[in-house]
Formats: C-alpha cells, structure tokens, sequence
C-alpha cells in the first residue's frame, strides 16, 4: 500500500486546479488518479470558445483552457495516472484503484479531493414513450463522437432540453451540414446561459419552444421523428398541441447529476437540492480531511468558477495535511430563502475565511427587477438590485467577513421587491 498526502479523484478542470494550488501550498506528495484516456475532463470535447474569460482574461476554447492546467502541472512533476478507475473509498481514506499498467493498487492518503465532475441525464430518467431506435442520444456523448472521433451522428436532429451542451450542440450540428429543426424546452425558461441562447439558436434561426416536450418517439431500427407537445403549468402535455417532426437524430440536454457514487461510500452527507456533498468554507466535506470540489458538489455553468472553487479546494486540503484548518465548534448555517434555489457553501467556520467569504448559489425561477438580499441572522449586510435572475446562471458574491457580526448563527440570502 502506497502512502500519498494528497489524492485527487478526477483529473478534469476541477481535480487539476486543485492539485496545483495544493502543490503550490505546500504538498509534495500528490497523486491525481483520472478514469479517462487524457487529462482535462470534459473540456477535452468542448472545442468552441468562451472559456478563461475570468481566469486567464482570454477567450480559449476548452482543450487550450484544459491544456494550461496540464502544463501547469506537468511542470510542478505532480504524479498522475490515466485510465486509472477509482473502485472504493473507505473512511479513513485508503482508495482502491486499478489500471492495466499498475493492476488492482490501494493507498492511503492523508486528505482526498473528489472531483469527478459529472454525469447527463438519460432518455430512462424521463420515462418517454416509444422503442429504442438508434439516433437517440445525450447531447455529451453527441459532442464527443463529433468533436473527438471524428463521427457525424445524423443528418436532420431534434433537441429535447435547453442546457448550455444542448444550445452548443444545435450550433454545431448545423456548422457542421445538419438540419436542426427546434430545441424544446420543458420549462417556461431556458436552463441554458443567454449567451448560449443568442450565439447557438438566435444567430442560426433555430427555434426555442419553452413549455414544450417530446411524447413520442417513432422508429424501429432507426429514429424516424419525434412528437411534440405543449405542457401546462404542472408539467403534463395538453392534449391537441401536438406536432411532429420528422427526424434522424435526437439529442438529449436535460440536466447534469454530480457523479457522487464513490462519495456516497464514504458516508458523506448530501445536499437533497443539489445531489452533492454538504461543504464548509474550506470545501470539506462531512468526512474529516476528504473535500470536493467543482460540478460533483454542484452543477457550475463556467469552467472559470469550477476552477477558482477548486484552488480554494486544494488550498485548504493542503492547510489540513499542515494541521492549519482551525476547528470550531462556531458554525454558521447558509439558508436559502425566498426565491433562492441553493447556497454552495453550506457550513461557515468563520475563523477560517481570510477577507472575503465566497458564495455560490443559483436561483429557483426567472426574476426581474429584484433586490439580492444576505442577512446575518437579522441584520442585512448586503443588497443589491439586480435586473434579472435566471436558474440557468449562477450568482457568485463575495461577502466582507468584517461585515459579519461574531455571533451570527444563520447567513440567509433572499430575493425582495425592495
């Protein structure tokens, strides 16, 4: 058994950002352990632009973004294994890995960072009628056989699902020859950045049918069409709004689950809402010295988020190697109030944020012309009016730890009218 201070599952945005900042804090010993043929996750697939605005203040696409961090890396000599599957993690933090160059291997670390990102949602999650032709596919899985293996997956598509990979792929089954007949959308707003919206349908005059499903699929061998129906308030198809849509190819973008299986078996809490870890202000979990970080604790729609939340990851792994986290028996509890869907960090110890505490959180609805209020317990210690909301945007603030009383119990954060 191998002995490693600090090991990091996942070796995409989120994993690389948090080895370097741990390396950088002082850890020698770091071993980064990712399941997948190359180093940076997801981005590997993403070859449009628009990433590194924040971090780098350059547009990159996602391999240049990707590759920045891996040289990073490579020039501070942290180990990393490729093709490597993580089997188990146990409590007192001994992983059980494999890969066909080392075969079955465990060690033991001294603090862990999980970031193994994480998954699309399937046709089975959504129950929709009809056989399993081929062309059905997620919107990921298209982006790769595209992008990487060199395979175009249809000629005529349809897109269920508005997230940001969905309104990306639409753009690019069109630049590339296909015809893209519509995106439907479920809910009454698009999951999606309006960004993404403007540049990927808005510009290439695809339509967006929000409050829209699919309720049939038609096709044996291959898809052959699809079925298209308006939904009411709750959700359920009304019956003579029905279109169909002759099509080859259906892709799917209708959300994203943290992959939280191996967290799952070390006994971490989790969050209902986000289906992550609960974390504290160091990115730590409910387990001592195993932290998270990046989209298995909650889906983000910026790798530049995902990467400045990961280096705070790493920074405090390594101040726990160093025995330099200050426990406190003091807790604040984040709450999320009206109009507030989640809060990323759950858990404050105060005696642990240098100047500014970082809060990730998303919204439950689209709203305009409301005040983003936080509150420490009773006293408001920030507002700020904001023209428009959206669930499909997360809202990042940083809070003046001055600003918070000593004796705070609860930091909520709530949407007024004034």
């Amino acid at each position: 058994m191998r002995n490693i201070d600090l090991v990091v599952v996942g070796g995409g945005p989120a994993g690389l950002a948090a080895a370097i900042e741990a390396k950088e804090n002082g850890v020698e010993n770091i071993l980064v352990l990712e399941r997948d043929r190359e180093l940076g996750g997801i981005l590997q697939q993403c070859i449009h632009n628009g990433f590194g605005l924040q971090e780098f203040n350059e547009e990159l696409t996602g391999p240049e973004y990707a590759n920045r961090f891996i040289g990073n890396l490579k020039e501070k000599n942290i180990e990393y294994k490729i093709d490597t599957m993580v089997l188990d993690i146990t409590e007192d933090k001994i992983i059980s890995a494999i890969n066909t160059e080392d075969g079955f291997m465990q060690i033991k670390a001294k603090a862990i960072v999980l970031a193994m990102g994480c998954r699309e949602r399937t046709r089975g999650a959504l129950a929709i009628p009809g056989k399993r032709p081929a062309g059905v596919l997620t919107a990921g899985s298209a982006q790769r056989y595209i992008n990487m293996e060199g395979y175009m997956v249809g000629k005529k598509a349809f897109i269920l699902g508005s997230g940001d990979i969905g309104l990306i792929m639409a753009r690019r089954l069109t630049l590339e020859g296909a015809e893209v007949l519509g995106v439907a959308e479920i809910m009454p707003y698009s999951g999606g950045l309006n960004r993404n919206i403007v540049q990927c349908l808005e510009d290439f005059d695809i339509p967006l049918y929000l409050s829209h499903t699919i309720v049939d699929i038609k096709g044996e061998d291959r898809l052959e069409g699809v079925v298209v129906a308006e939904v009411d308030k709750n959700m359920q198809p009304i019956k003579g709004t029905e279109k169909y849509y002759e099509c080859d190819t259906l892709l799917l973008s209708v959300g994203l689950i943290p992959e939280n299986e191996l967290s799952k078996s070390i006994g971490i809490e989790f969050d209902k809402t986000t289906s992550g870890p609960i974390v504290n202000e160091s990115m730590e979990t409910s387990v001592d010295g195993v932290f998270a970080c990046g989209n298995v604790v909650h889906v983000h729609d910026l790798v530049d988020y995902v990467s400045e939340e990961s280096k705070r990851a790493g920074k405090f792994a390594a101040k726990y190697i160093k025995g330099e986290i200050k426990n406190s028996e003091k807790i604040i509890k984040t709450i999320a109030g009206y109009g507030v869907r989640y809060i990323v960090p759950h858990d404050i110890r105060i005696v642990n944020v240098q100047e500014k505490l970082k809060v990730f959180m998303r919204v439950s609805d689209v709203y305009k012309n409301k005040y983003l209020t936080i509150k420490a317990d009773d006293k408001i210690i920030y507002k700020k009016k904001e023209r428009q909301l959206s669930p499909g945007e997360m809202e990042m603030i940083d809070i003046d730890k001055k600003l918070i009383p000593e004796d705070t119990k609860n930091i909520e954060i709530e949407l007024l009218e004034e």
